[in-house]
């Protein structure tokens, strides 16, 4: 085998993608035995913002009309703001006609492009899918890594990929460290139908524990996504259904209205990470397997797909020179490339979640000014928010 990829999940799937028509040999391995499909009738509790960089990566790889074919949401525009005082009322307002852009994003369900993910790859004669196999031990021998799973087989792989998650079972077995911290927030998720229109619109407002985010869905249902305290989430997972919509509508201010309905709800703890290294001789991390972010600015997935995007391009560009996959000198180009390009996004994240996360009254004070300005400087604004959407930095080939 060339590349075994640990961890079926939506990067670890876009990287096979990206690899299906090299001559590489891939394999997914994945304790998930089954892609569970999306339902026709209830809304997957996870969802991504998928940026217009990875859009145009779907595209490429012939997954998007797949996902169009399910269920995707469109936004043409985004509501920031934060009020304590209504006369005191900040509030920033993005635009995708501003751009000459037909959206900001797409609001997707997790499920939807999983799914779609698998559909492309089912047809896909270089992928192998070991699906409800777990790894119990891997080695580095004579230029490339042995595998033995949970069920007695082995394989030999020239790459492995770590794409398996936060608690990353690859990067734990290497012992490649990490640095970061607990944000002591909690983010609860669900959906709910609202009186009024969510006007293909995301809308987040900061309160004093964090952001509270609807994001569009069909049918005027909007996704929730509210970072709050622990205590805080595990109240609100606590009420009943009318009482949970009577504190979410309070928390935003009615602005669509009434909640009408409620799905169901979870919450789980928000963290940074970042992997010390992202690459060792013969292996690779990527998705949250090596980052992970506050999601305040929807950004995490989407790093993840770029990471995918950028090492298949590197090992791409390996093949045409003739020069091993595995090799630390072919994988050091990924890593310092997506080194670079993450770092920019981390500082940003982390710096609005300390800035919002502040009570003083003189920084909430020039918060607001800032916020009323800003609004106001037309291309400032847009800038930040094209680089939001993924249109500008070092983008791989499928994302431009």
């Amino acid at each position: 085998m060339d590349v075994a990829i640990i961890g079926g999940g939506m990067v670890g799937a876009t990287l096979a993608c990206a690899l299906a028509d090299t001559s590489l040999k891939v394999v997914i391995i994945d304790p998930q035995a089954t892609m569970t499909p999306p339902s026709e009738t209830k809304f997957d509790l996870r969802v991504s913002a998928i940026t217009r960089a990875s859009q145009r990566i779907f595209t490429q790889l012939d997954v998007w009309p797949e996902m169009l074919a399910q269920r995707v949401s469109p936004f043409q525009q985004m509501r920031v703001w934060e009020q304590d005082d209504p006369a005191a009322q900040a509030e920033m307002h993005f635009d995708s006609a501003e751009l000459s852009e037909p959206y900001l994003g797409h609001i997707i369900e997790n499920r939807v492009i999983l799914s779609s993910l698998y559909k492309v790859l089912a047809s896909k004669a270089q992928i192998q899918l070991m699906l409800g196999q777990r790894c119990s031990a891997m080695q580095f021998v004579d230029s490339h890594w042995q595998l033995q799973l949970a069920d007695g087989q082995s394989l030999a792989a020239a790459l492995v990929v770590g794409a398996d998650g936060t608690q990353s079972w690859v990067r734990q077995q290497c012992a490649i460290t990490s640095r970061g911290w607990d944000y002591d927030q909690s983010a609860l998720v669900t959906y709910v139908k609202t009186s009024r229109s969510h006007q293909q619109t995301a809308w987040q407002r900061f309160l004093k524990d964090g952001p509270l985010a609807f994001l569009p869905l069909t049918d005027g249902y909007s996704s929730i996504v509210w970072s709050t305290s622990p205590i805080h989430a595990a109240h609100l997972l606590s009420l009943s259904d009318e009482a949970f919509g009577q504190e979410l509508a309070a928390a935003y201010q009615g602005r669509l209205g009434d909640i009408v309905e409620c799905g169901p709800r979870a919450a789980f703890p928000l963290r940074f990470m970042d992997a010390e290294h992202y690459i060792l001789p013969g292996l690779a991390l990527i998705g949250d397997a090596a980052h992970t972010i506050h999601p305040l600015a929807g950004q995490g997935v989407n790093l993840g797909i770029l990471d995918a995007a950028s090492l298949a391009q590197v090992l791409r560009q390996a093949l045409t020179t003739h020069q091993a996959i595995g090799s630390q000198s072919v994988l050091r180009r990924y890593e310092r490339w997506r080194k670079a390009e993450n770092m920019s996004m981390f500082v940003m994240v982390d710096q609005i979640q300390r800035l919002f996360g502040t009570q003083l009254g003189g920084v909430k004070w020039l918060r607001n000014i800032g916020m009323s300005g800003l609004d106001r400087l037309t291309p400032v604004k847009n800038l930040i928010i094209d680089h939001a959407m993924g249109n500008r930095g070092d983008l791989p080939t499928l994302a431009r």
